[in-house]
């Protein structure tokens, strides 16, 4: 089944005459008897009876009229989108470490994507979209950030974070009793130490200050196995593989979540970037990532925090 062909069934029911839907498609006559017969063999039903001096739809090509029609009505509108796009510049989006595994499927006829290579820490990612070197970006703000900068953001995604520890016990571990690392470069690490000192403060965790940037790789396993509490876990930024002498737990009491935001300027008003914002956070809903489940903490200065 072609589109075409398609085109052709939906001319002759107009009609109801071949020869007229012929002229009208700009193809002989038997050229289009052929491709109905066709179409009709493919779907295995008759669209039409027709006889010497008269062409009449079936019921069967009378239900399937409708559905035909939709069809060419949104490859049109497919095909009007596309040339909107090849004339449109690409919608810039930056990120630290996350993004949506079904980015380009979120985004397909909606608009041109350039993911920036320019991986930065979420502070930096969300001031390039204040300066107009991104159009989005994908990071972790607070209220304080958004407003400095004339920015708005819309949720995309959350962790629960949880804890790695020694031993052999994956049992849960009430936060009060682990500890967050908190490294001394404020540049690289300033929204993780943000994120993790109002944890400790809250919860009674353990902060312990590094200078190595191990709060992610191979250092942060030995920042573990020097610790003797359990070690939060950072969002998203641990690639490499958790070895056979440490255990993974969950931590409850709170249970602490780490949000994603999608993040745009406040004035933002050209149709792609919105298009695509609306795109990538479209059915992304706080409940459905347990932000608002009981025991769920979020800091206070986070933009996706239930307000009482």
């Amino acid at each position: 089944m072609e589109l075409r062909q398609l085109r052709y069934f939906a001319a002759v029911a107009e009609e109801l005459n071949f020869g007229r839907a012929a002229g009208k498609l700009l193809i002989a006559g038997p050229s289009l008897s052929q491709q109905i017969k066709s179409l009709e063999q493919d779907l295995g039903v008759r669209l039409f009876d027709r006889d010497r001096r008269s062409v009449r739809l079936t019921s069967d090509g009378a239900a399937l009229l409708p559905l035909a029609r939709d069809l060419l009505e949104r490859a049109d509108g497919l095909r009007r989108r596309a040339a909107e796009l090849s004339g449109s510049e690409p919608v810039r989006l930056g990120f630290v470490n996350w993004l949506p595994p079904d980015l380009s499927s979120r985004l397909l006829g909606v608009a041109q994507l350039h993911v920036d290579p320019w991986v930065a820490p979420s502070h930096a990612q969300a001031a390039r979209v204040a300066d107009g070197s991104l159009d989005l970006a994908v990071c972790w703000v607070r209220e304080e950030d958004l407003e400095r900068h004339g920015l708005r953001a819309r949720l995309i995604g959350a962790d629960r974070l949880h804890c790695v520890a020694n031993g052999d016990d994956t049992g849960p571990v009430p936060a009060r009793n682990t500890a967050v690392l908190v490294d001394d470069d404020t540049v690289s690490w300033s929204s993780w130490n943000a994120y993790a000192e109002q944890l400790a403060h809250a919860t009674g965790a353990r902060v312990v200050r590094i200078g190595d940037g191990g709060i992610t790789g191979s250092a942060f396993f030995d920042h573990v196995r020097r610790c003797r509490r359990p070690v939060i876990n950072s969002p998203k930024g641990q690639t490499t593989p958790l070895p056979p002498d440490l255990v993974r737990r969950p931590v409850t009491d709170p249970q602490p979540y780490w949000t994603w935001s999608l993040v745009l300027r406040g004035d933002e008003s050209r149709s792609a970037v919105l298009a695509a914002a609306d795109a990538l956070t479209a059915g992304v809903g706080v409940g459905d990532l347990g932000l608002h489940e009981p025991g769920a903490w979020l800091p206070d200065f986070d933009p996706h925090r239930r307000r009482q």
